[in-house]
């Protein structure tokens, strides 16, 4: 990876080197090492150290704890999109007996399974793996703690489970399956599920003291597709590039939207936070912006990936310690001071190559009663429906090909639209999903359910 100090403005580099430099001396930090990525590439790195000499770079290593979930994720959505499994599919199908059959493989993915948090004691991420080596050991004689499917509730051991279901699907350990199927097509070298060379020592800092101690480092075993790997800031900036626009050799940019999309019944408290959770990946809505990635932590180290697909910005923080700052809002900030002095330049309008007549006679002014949308043709020949002022219902549709659109999003997902004709071949109204869409508000000529009262449109007197 190339990595630039130039495509980024003077002001905003020092900008978000003051920002990593506030996290690292308020959050006690042995280092810390970040990096922005744009356009497909990283733009900038910076790092700080409470050590002399040269600080880390975008090839040292950090544990990346459950950022490791999301490469899981992908591996499974690899498996749906190959017609292996179906992520409506119960577990039972595929991993008998486990207690926990009953939760789909979606609902695994986005935490709502049911399950615990945590694997039982001794705290898997203090101790070795090969104290859990089966899955009995890491789910328990009590698997379920929630009606499956009925809140989100983040489970380690869910992830547990989704890896022993790679494994059994592929015939193969998990890291290798990773290995052959994500990191080398994306060119991740430096991502592993063993520290290499060179990489950060963990560290605990007092909390009233500045002193440290070593952090043990721990093989995690059957609950490494929870929170194994080791990676750098490089590697993740481009993982934020293959998460933004998918890459065919792994996930098509559409699973990788997939990814991206709400999944799980949230919490009231998360709500009211602005967070949710899709299929493997964190959703927060923070400064007006809609942020996508996954934070982790392991004794010793944390770690943040944060993605703006809209600003086409990324941030990705790693630090060397138990706790200290909060690398979630840090990596927010990133991306919000890039966004915000640097725009997003938008790339220059031009016309259809060709629109069918057909439809360009739909455009224009429809009415839901009295609701007033513009019916447009969008760039990738699907069209768009969106109230004419103010908030309402709206979604972008995908053609059919035979003269019907799909809804892509919000109540109008999965609903099809269509034009009815009159026998003349003239347009009567749009039919979406029962709803009746009229050139004029209750027109008289169109079907309008319930009739138009008809002595018409009077004024009170």
């Amino acid at each position: 990876m190339t990595t630039s100090q130039e495509t980024l403005l003077p002001a905003t580099r020092r900008a978000l080197l003051h920002r990593i430099a506030v996290a690292q001396t308020e959050g006690r930090a042995p280092s810390l090492v970040a990096a922005v990525g744009r356009d497909g590439r990283a733009v900038w790195h910076g790092a700080r150290t409470s050590v002399e000499g040269h600080g880390p770079d975008e090839h040292v290593q950090y544990r990346i704890g459950s950022i490791t979930k999301t490469f899981t994720a992908v591996l499974v959505l690899r498996l749906r999109d190959e017609g292996a499994i179906d992520l409506g599919d119960p577990l039972e199908k595929h991993l008998p007996g486990t207690g926990a059959g009953e939760a789909t493989i979606a609902e695994l993915l986005a935490h709502s399974g049911g399950l615990a948090a945590e694997s039982p004691a001794p705290w898997w991420e203090r101790t070795p793996g090969s104290l859990r080596p089966e899955l009995a050991d890491v789910l328990g004689k009590q698997p379920l703690l929630h009606p499956v499917g009925r809140r989100h509730h983040y489970s380690n051991p869910g992830y547990t489970v989704l890896g022993a279901l790679v494994e059994k699907v592929r015939g193969a350990a998990w890291e290798d399956v990773l290995r052959q199927e994500v990191l080398d097509p994306l060119g991740l070298d430096r991502t592993s599920g063993q520290p290499r060379s060179p990489h950060a020592g963990g560290w605990a800092v007092h909390p009233w003291a500045d002193v440290m101690l070593p952090e043990p480092i721990e093989d995690l075993g059957r609950m490494a597709p929870a929170g194994q790997l080791w990676s750098t800031t490089g590697d993740l900036a481009r993982f934020a590039v293959f998460l933004t626009q998918g890459d065919d050799r792994v996930l098509s940019a559409a699973s990788v939207r997939e990814m991206r999309a709400p999944a799980a019944a949230m919490e009231a408290a998360d709500i009211a936070d602005g967070s949710a959770y899709g299929l493997g990946l964190q959703i927060q809505h923070r400064d007006g912006r809609l942020l996508v990635g996954h934070s982790g932590s392991l004794p010793g180290f944390l770690a943040n990936l944060t993605i703006s697909v809209e600003d086409d910005v990324a941030a990705v923080v790693l630090a060397n310690c138990t706790s200290g700052p909060l690398l979630a809002g840090v990596g927010a900030d990133l991306v919000r001071i890039v966004a915000e002095a640097e725009p997003r330049i938008p790339a220059p309008w031009t016309p259809l190559t060709e629109a069918d007549p057909s439809c360009l006679e739909l455009t224009g002014q429809w009415y839901w009663g009295t609701h007033a949308f513009a019916l447009r043709l969008t760039a990738d020949q699907g069209i768009s429906l969106e109230p004419l002022s103010g908030p309402g219902r709206r979604s972008r549709f995908r053609a059919n090909g035979d003269g019907t659109w799909t809804g892509l999003e919000g109540y109008y997902a999965g609903e099809l639209l269509q034009a009815v004709r009159r026998p003349d071949g003239a347009v009567s109204h749009l039919d979406l999903g029962s709803f009746v869409f009229t050139r004029q508000p209750y027109d008289e000529g169109a079907p309008v359910p319930g009739g138009v009262d008809p002595r018409g449109w009077r004024g009170i007197g």
